[in-house]
């Protein structure tokens, strides 16, 4: 397989291809989970393994782990470990988060994330690839087998991030609480101030009590179509050199 590395930043580059590549909202959810240096981070359904790279830029990081149902995916995130030599730094896992008890044990970790597929299946364009298909519609995973899976591999007190399309939002926080991971932080995601959001952060907390605070939105572009300071801080040393292809 033939891959092309883009850099995040001067030690860390990010193996992308057709089948696997990323986009803003994988930075915008590497950015809003925030891990400490503490926690024992994984990331499902990590497809290029953008988001545990994105941390990784930071070489106070500790091993993060992440997981992709698809042989594709792994092989890709392999590709990045060894041309960044992340070797026990990132730890890749083949497997179905559905079955996620036959990979890791319970409670292992304190920040679970996943940029989950938007799309139920039966909608949009389905005649994608494979790989695009699995990525973008809930084929092999939905909101329910997320948030199971995180509950599953959470320590109590443990943070489960994701994002998510507006209109699946009662969805997401009707499950979170279902699975004891309640919801405590809210944020939109809009292309311009005053704009619908596209997109929302929700961060739960494993055996919290009910209460949530909905943060400013995150406003992605300013008047003339740049990104906002926010932005720029996401995507960190990624936007280094790279300003006219992010903004």
């Amino acid at each position: 397989m033939s891959y092309t590395f883009e850099r995040l930043s001067d030690d860390i580059s990010v193996a992308v291809t057709d089948d696997h590549t990323f986009g803003t909202d994988a930075v915008i959810l590497a950015y809003f989970a925030k891990p400490k240096y503490k926690d024992r981070c994984a990331d499902m359904g990590t497809g290029c393994g953008i988001i545990p790279l994105l941390w990784l830029r930071d070489s106070k990081m500790g091993a993060v782990h992440c997981l992709d149902i698809q042989q594709n995916a792994i092989e890709q995130v392999n590709a990045a470990i060894e041309h960044n030599a992340l070797e026990g730094r990132l730890i890749p896992h083949l497997c179905d988060l559905r079955e996620i008890d036959k990979e890791f044990s319970a409670e292992g970790f304190t920040l679970v994330t996943m940029n989950p597929p938007y799309k139920p299946v039966n909608t949009g364009f389905e005649s994608l690839g494979e790989s695009a298909r699995i990525a973008r519609h809930e084929v092999c995973c939905n909101i329910e087998d997320a948030v199971k899976a995180a509950n599953y591999m959470l320590t109590y007190g443990g943070r489960f991030c994701m994002c998510h399309r507006p209109e699946r939002l009662v969805d997401a926080l009707a499950i979170m609480r279902q699975y004891k991971l309640e919801p405590k932080r809210l944020r939109f995601v809009c292309d311009k101030e005053g704009e619908e959001p596209f997109l929302f952060l929700v961060e739960g907390k494993k055996g919290a009590k009910p209460f949530i605070r909905v943060e400013a939105p995150l406003v992605i572009k300013d008047k003339e179509s740049k990104f906002t300071k926010e932005m720029l801080t996401a995507y960190g040393s990624y936007a280094d050199g790279y300003e006219d292809k992010i903004r």
